[in-house]
């Protein structure tokens, strides 16, 4: 089969590996449809997240379930399947207790890190890490499922109120998203960006969008709110730290969810303990929040009203898709992977021309809800 592999910082192609194939009598093989591209992946090729070279990348993945093994009760071939990357052993004292996310036996099971992933016509992976997706839920809104789950973590670890004002840092697709369930539970909620496409997204999509390009952060959102500090920031970027503790207001919570290894920023401790500032990381999703993200996409992913008409509000974040075989293209959308650093050195993040990307691994006929004919 086709796969897109990791050969090292800023080089992957795409190779012939042996077929998906099954192991043990749990595993499913599921025949991929299409991957979502995650801004992790762009980090690997950046070099700015480890990954494992030789290893076939992506893990935002839907696709149809090809073969099952003998014990496999939860799904039959012909299904429609979102894929958990987030593997967990199930009997480590973490796993136990339910802190699946915090699983001590990981290494080797991170899908698309340091295990073959789903840049690939197919995968094989345990029962228990393959969903069906609901009847009728576009394959446009099926691929945000994954990232909706790291969402859907990260906010419940904020604690969100309807007493809450909140700034999301970044109007990716994970920016996006964090705002769009974010928006369900507090006050307000304010986008900052500094690129000008996705400031253009963004304005299609919420009421109060801040641009910050060229400009301080901080400073930016605090005029555009009138001097209001919010009590809770999302940093999306993994670059927003500093911003985000010079913003937050005092007693804020600050959820950092964005993955930058190189980043690092000074942090004198009183500066939380005198402000009463809360530095939250909530690491990977537990398993138990995967299912609540398959859900809240099938009622997401239905139509909901706005100015232009009847309009799906997951399908709109995915702009773009490529087959794999045009992967280099699908990566440039998303800012130039041949600069080492991201930005080339000159202090300018990198430009974009997409929001959500996805890479076919299905070549034959699609309908017109995106999945291929027949599925």
């Amino acid at each position: 089969m086709r796969a897109l592999v990791y050969l090292g910082p800023g080089s992957a192609e795409l190779q012939d590996r042996p077929a998906a194939q099954l192991v043990t009598g749990d595993d499913v093989v599921v025949e991929i449809v299409g991957t979502g591209v995650c801004g992790t992946d762009r980090k690997i090729l950046l070099g700015r997240f480890p990954a494992r070279p030789g290893v076939v990348l992506g893990h935002e993945s839907v696709g149809v379930v090809r073969e099952v093994g003998p014990q496999v009760r939860s799904v039959a071939v012909g299904d429609r399947v979102v894929v958990n990357p987030t593997l967990y052993c199930g009997w480590c004292v973490p796993c136990r207790r339910g802190a699946t996310n915090f699983c001590r036996h990981k290494a080797g099971t991170e899908v698309g890190v340091d295990r073959d992933g789903t840049y690939a016509e197919a995968v094989t992976l345990p029962e228990r890490f393959v969903e069906r997706i609901p009847a009728g839920l576009a394959f446009r809104s099926a691929i945000l499922i994954e990232p909706l789950a790291c969402v859907l973590n990260n906010v419940e670890a904020a604690s969100l109120t309807f007493d809450d004002t909140v700034v999301v840092l970044g109007a990716g697709p994970i920016g996006m998203l964090t705002a769009l369930v974010a928006a369900r539970q507090a006050r307000r909620v304010t986008v900052a960006e500094p690129d000008g496409y996705r400031l253009e997204q963004a304005r299609e999509r919420f009421t109060h969008v801040v641009d910050v390009a060229e400009t301080d952060p901080a400073e930016a959102v605090v005029k555009a709110s009138g001097g209001e500090r919010p009590s809770v920031v999302f940093d999306t970027t993994g670059t927003g730290l500093d911003s985000a503790l010079r913003l937050i207001d005092d007693g804020g919570r600050v959820v950092l969810m964005g993955f930058d290894d190189t980043y690092t920023v000074p942090l004198r401790p009183l500066q939380l303990t005198n402000r009463g500032i809360q530095l939250i990381g909530a690491g990977d999703y537990r398993a138990d929040v995967f299912p609540v993200a398959v859900d809240l996409a099938a009622e997401l992913g239905g139509s909901q009203r706005s100015g232009a008409g009847t309009v799906p509000v997951l399908e709109r974040l995915v702009t773009h898709e490529f087959p794999l075989e045009r992967h280099a293209e699908a990566f440039a959308a998303l800012g130039d992977l041949t600069r080492g650093d991201g930005d080339g050195g000159t202090g300018r993040p990198p430009r974009y021309d997409a929001l959500k990307v996805v890479i076919r691994s299905h070549s034959g006929p699609v309908g017109a809800d995106g999945w291929p004919v027949g599925a």
